[in-house]
């Protein structure tokens, strides 16, 4: 007890901002809220600027530079007519500033050193009633801002560095982790941070919490934690098994191991091509890849489409008789689909089961169907027909540079991008994969939990 508590102590001096670095922030907000309200003063309609997010809450820790600032408008307000003035006031408010898309567009930009985005929303009565999914958002903060005191606060900071530090934190796609205010949450029901790590140790998914005993749903996540302002909604949708089981690790390995390093992320060296090429000869195993230029779209929708693709082509290469050890994806100018086969190659022919011989109908189809082709068969084996028939590929590489791999299920944008070129890559020459993803291979090689 005694170490934990001298650890976190040492970790919350590190990570909770001091005087200087708050009433820095609130002046930059204060000042980005004025010059949004005299944007809005220039318009034929009525609508308020409010500050949300971890900033806004006292929950964000030290050298985070984000400020949300939402503008509310009247629910009346036709869609576009709210995306064509939230642009209007982003732009005067943010000059330099440049368009992203989330529901609806909004403006994202630098000020005075400050990350900032700044979105336009409906003035709803109460988030059950959004007509945007942001529109939500303003309540959580009001709902979070009721109940999160100074002490409890602090206890958020130490649990949000801890999912930092363990790779867990962010609600985006590409990482499925805790979101901010999912953990502001988690830290409430449990009143501390210790206290939320030792109820995490001897969690058994699926754990639900329901803080306003209002949910009106069910979800089949692993955790469940009801949306306090919104009935229908589970926060933790976005959570994946991996990141709950990861979160489970690292709550009993700090519990029984306090130390500071669990609360700052270890980025690896990047692995050289020759480095990499080691390790494929030390392992024995075939990697294979397949590497394109990434799709140009945002991140929330690339990640799902490329994890849909992983996962197809990964099925198919298994389908084959391809033994798959393990499959990874990687992106950033190029993306990659990245499998470890077992064997690269099978032989020319392949068994194929049919149906009981007594199951008249099937059975009677099946022999019919390869009695005319050059299979060898069929035959009985058993109480049941079989073949044996030649093997479409005999090589994973076969199958990934033919267009059957488009018969796999992949992500849109993926498929039209593989459709204008794409390149596979095995063995060593997985090497050439280290100059842009050298970082990722060294966490592939090197896996931790």
């Amino acid at each position: 007890m005694e170490r934990f508590e001298q650890v976190v102590a040492e970790v919350r001096k590190q990570v909770e901002p001091d005087g200087d670095e708050r009433e820095r922030l609130q002046q930059v907000a204060r000042s980005l809220a004025e010059r949004a309200e005299n944007a809005i003063a220039d318009l034929p309609v009525e609508a308020d600027v409010i500050q949300v997010g971890s900033t806004a809450r006292g929950t964000w820790t030290s050298g985070d530079r984000d400020i949300d600032l939402f503008v509310r408008f009247p629910p009346e307000l036709d869609r576009e007519t709210l995306e064509s003035y939230g642009l209007q006031i982003g732009h005067e408010v943010l000059p330099g500033g440049h368009e992203e898309f989330a529901e609806h567009p909004y403006v994202k930009g630098e000020f005075e050193g400050f990350d900032v985005d700044l979105v336009p929303c409906y003035r709803v009565e109460s988030a059950t009633k959004i007509q945007s999914a942001v529109d939500r958002t303003p309540f959580h903060t009001q709902y979070l801002e009721a109940r999160l005191d100074d002490e409890l606060a602090g206890e958020v900071l130490l649990f949000k560095q801890f999912l930092k530090g363990i790779g867990a934190y962010g609600s985006d796609l590409r990482t499925e982790g805790f979101s901010g205010y999912l953990a502001e949450l988690l830290v409430l029901e449990y009143g501390g941070f210790r206290a939320l790590l030792e109820a995490v140790a001897d969690w058994h998914p699926p754990v639900r919490f329901d803080p306003e005993d209002h949910g009106t749903e069910t979800f089949g996540d692993p955790l469940v934690v009801i949306d306090p302002t919104d009935p229908e909604r589970n926060v933790a949708a976005v959570l994946s098994p991996e990141n709950f089981a990861r979160l489970q690790h690292y709550a009993r390995d700090l519990l029984a191991n306090p130390r500071e390093s669990l609360f700052f992320a270890d980025s690896p060296d990047p692995l050289t091509s020759s480095e990499v090429s080691e390790f494929v000869a030390d392992r024995g195993t075939t990697p294979v890849a397949i590497r394109f230029d990434a799709p140009d779209v945002v991140e929330d929708q690339l990640y799902p489409q490329l994890q849909k693709s992983l996962s197809g082509v990964a099925d198919a290469l298994s389908r084959r008789g391809f033994e798959l050890l393990r499959a990874d994806l990687f992106a950033d100018e190029t993306a990659v689909l990245f499998f470890e086969l077992s064997v690269p190659e099978r032989p020319a022919i392949e068994r194929h089961d049919g149906p009981p011989v007594h199951v008249r109908a099937h059975a009677t189809g099946f022999y019919e169907k390869y009695d005319a082709d050059d299979s060898y068969g069929p035959f009985i084996d058993g109480d049941r027909y079989a073949v044996e028939r030649k093997r479409e590929f005999t090589t994973a590489i076969g199958f990934l540079e033919s267009d059957s791999v488009f018969d796999a299920a992949l992500g849109v944008h993926v498929e039209k991008t593989m459709r204008r070129g794409y390149e596979v890559l095995s063995g060593g020459e997985i090497g050439e994969l280290a100059e842009e993803f050298g970082r990722e291979l060294a966490r592939y090689f090197a896996p931790k939990p």
